[in-house]
Order: C-alpha cells, then structure tokens, then sequence
C-alpha cells in the first residue's frame, strides 16, 4: 500500500528529488555558456514533450557518432527516485512520479550529452578529416588508454568504496546505486577525454596583462569610491527599559563615570550598555558615514575628536556616549590594494570567454539529435527508435 501523504507533502518530496538528482559528472560547463533553456515545467504540467520510452534500447540521443540509450539514463534515475524516497519515508505511484521521473531523465540526458560532445570533439580534432576507419581506429587507441586508466586508478577507489575486490560483486553493488561497472568505465573514459579536449581548448590560467587591471581598475573606479567611516565603542541606555529619560540619564552617567575612573570600556558595555552591540564589548566595526540610521550618532562619528569621550547624544531611542577609535576620509580604494582582485576577476573572464568559445566550435564541429532537442542548443530532432541490441 502506498502512504497518503498530503498534497503539499508530495508537491515538496517531488521537489526534493528533482533537486536531489546527482549524476556525478565531474567535467562542469558555464550553463550561460551552453544556453540551456529553461526546460519543461517544474513537474512537467504543461509539457507536451514525449514520453519515455519503456525499452532500454530506444535511442535518446545520438552525438555525432554515438548513440545515447534510454538504458544509459534510466538506472541512474530510477535509482535516484529510490533513494530520495527511502530517505523521505514516503511512496508514490509509478502515475505521481512520471513528472520528477521525466524532468530528472531529461537532465541527466543533457549532462550525457554535453559529455559525449567532448568526447567526440577531441576525437575529431585527433583525426582531422582523416577517414572514418582512421578515425575508429583512433577512437579504439584512446578508449583503450582510458579503459586502463580506469583499471589502474578509478577501480581501486571503487573497490576500497564497496569493500571488495571481487568485480562480479562490485557490479552487482554498482547495479544497485543505477550504474555498473561497464557504464563507469564507459562513462570515465567519455569524461577523460572530455577533459583533455577542455584541457587543450581552454587556457586555466591565462595571463593578465598589467595594462589590462589598468584598464579594469580605471573603468570601474566609481565603484571603488568610498564615503568616509570610522569605528567607535558605545554605551547606550533605551528610554523603553526606564520609567523616565531623567533616569535614563542617570544611569547613562553612572557607566560613564566608572568607565572614566574604574572599568574597562567593554566590560562596562557587556554589563550594563543597552544596545545590539553591547554583548561584545560596544565595538561598531568599520561604518560608513550617512549608513547609521541615527543620525545624532552619525554626525557626531564624524565631528568629535578621536579617543575622547562624547557628550550625551539623543536620539529617538535612547541616550548614547561614543568614543570614536579610528577614521578614515572619503576616497578611491588604491589600485595596489585592488590588483590581485582584479587580476583574479580579469582572469576568471578569460577563462568563461574561452569556455564559451571551445563551446560555441564543438557544437558547429559535433551534431546532436535528441528526443528532447529545446534542452540542447543547437540539437535536431531525433524520432526515438529501438537500438540494435548489440549496440552498447
């Protein structure tokens, strides 16, 4: 018997496995580089996409030479759905899941894909317009290197995470969490090659001309301006906490005259100051003038001399006395205090333009077709038909 949980329960646990969805792909692309679209809705209400298939075998996509099944995506999925609700304590139908069931499909297809892109682009930019049997023999060199790099590295991790050296039981264990030992090493060798096309696209650590932060520094120089700040020490009494503002008073005086002759600033603030700050000693940190909300306060922070004890200030709230511990003038934050900021946002720019630039070639170089193409700039239609079952 499946529970019956509330209608707000089971709109908020089909939102958890949407979000919940983890495929573990490792290469990342800048979505604004890819353009995705926004997708169907949340829980597909109003997508008239079709369906998912119910046979393994049906072709979801084909990248350039490589078809992608619905068996490929649909054990990560199913297991996926599974685990969110064991950890939820709730069930559902097979009819309530098929909005999260599909939305999770066509997110982890287009991950796939994006991979598969990679994949196939390095492998074109290694043959060049060679032959197509040069280019299988080139394809089977390289999954060959990555299949042992996957047996030299990937599997020991795998076999320390499951606890066993035996790969018939590993597979079964993969199998269990919607993978398996086949579709890792498929997948890792998709993945490296992947990452050495990125690798040899996409400069991680391009050079930053001086000239360049320049040009950045002074382009941008109104929003290093800064008004004048200072930070101060503050002993406050609200006038809600006192039957009258004579009292209030009274009391305000009283901490000033023992701090004058007897205690500390923030030892008299933590026992007896009435404001937010009080708790940690009266300390204001850096604030900028015109910022506070009292404006008594505010223009005495600004007028009265350092390291000396105000006068009583008045507000709406209460009675106040400051001591202001340090000031600075208005002005322009230097470009030397700036230039490794800038240097990091300048390059992190360059590298999001190359990105965008290895992006925008692999998707003229490399076709897709693919049931769901408005999740995939670029891609073609593609009517679903059934894979030859020697087809992996």
């Amino acid at each position: 018997m499946f529970s019956n949980p509330s209608i707000l329960t089971k709109r908020l646990v089909l939102r958890l496995i949407v979000a919940a969805l983890v495929i573990g792909l490792s290469i990342e692309l800048p979505a604004s580089a890819l353009g995705q679209s926004a997708g169907p809705d949340e829980f597909g209400e109003s997508d008239d996409s079709p369906p998912l298939p119910d046979d393994p075998a049906t072709i979801m996509a084909v990248v350039g030479q490589s078809p992608i099944l619905w068996g490929d995506i649909q054990p990560k999925v199913d297991s996926r759905i599974a685990q969110v609700m064991k950890e939820q304590k709730v069930e559902f139908t097979d009819e309530q899941l098929a909005p999260a069931r599909k939305n999770l499909a066509r997110g982890a297809l287009t991950q796939a894909i994006q991979t598969k892109m990679m994949s196939e682009a390095f492998l074109l930019d290694q043959v060049g317009t060679q032959a197509a049997e040069k280019r299988r023999e080139v394809a089977d060199m390289m999954h060959s290197r990555a299949r042992q790099v996957f047996f030299d590295n990937e599997l020991k991790g795998l076999k320390e995470k499951f606890e066993t050296e035996d790969l018939t039981e590993l597979d079964k264990k993969l199998r269990e969490t919607g993978s398996s030992l086949r579709a890792r090493q498929r997948d890792f060798a998709d993945m490296m090659l992947g990452h050495m096309y990125m690798k040899n696209k996409v400069e991680r650590d391009p050079n930053v001309t001086i000239a360049e932060i320049n040009a950045a520094y002074a382009k941008n120089i109104d929003s290093y301006r800064h008004n004048a700040k200072a930070r101060w020490e503050q002993l406050s009494v609200m006038f809600e906490n006192h039957p009258s503002r004579e009292q209030a008073r009274t009391a305000l005086v009283a901490m000033a005259t023992d701090v004058h002759y007897n205690e500390g600033w923030k030892e008299m603030a933590r026992a007896k100051s009435e404001e937010p700050f009080a708790s940690d000693g009266g300390q204001h940190d850096w604030t900028a003038q015109g910022s506070l909300a009292s404006q008594p306060i505010d223009k005495q922070l600004f007028s009265i001399p350092l390291n000396k004890m105000s006068e009583i200030i008045e507000d709406e709230q209460g009675l106040h006395i400051i001591r202001v511990l340090e000031r600075k003038p208005a002005g322009v934050v230097p470009l030397a205090d700036l230039q490794e900021k800038i240097r990091e946002q300048l390059k992190q720019e360059k590298i999001a333009e190359s990105q965008s630039k290895m992006i925008k070639d692999m998707q003229k170089k490399v076709p897709v077709w693919s049931m769901y193409p408005d999740d995939m700039p670029g891609a073609k239609p593609l009517r679903p038909r059934i894979a030859s079952r020697s087809s992996n």
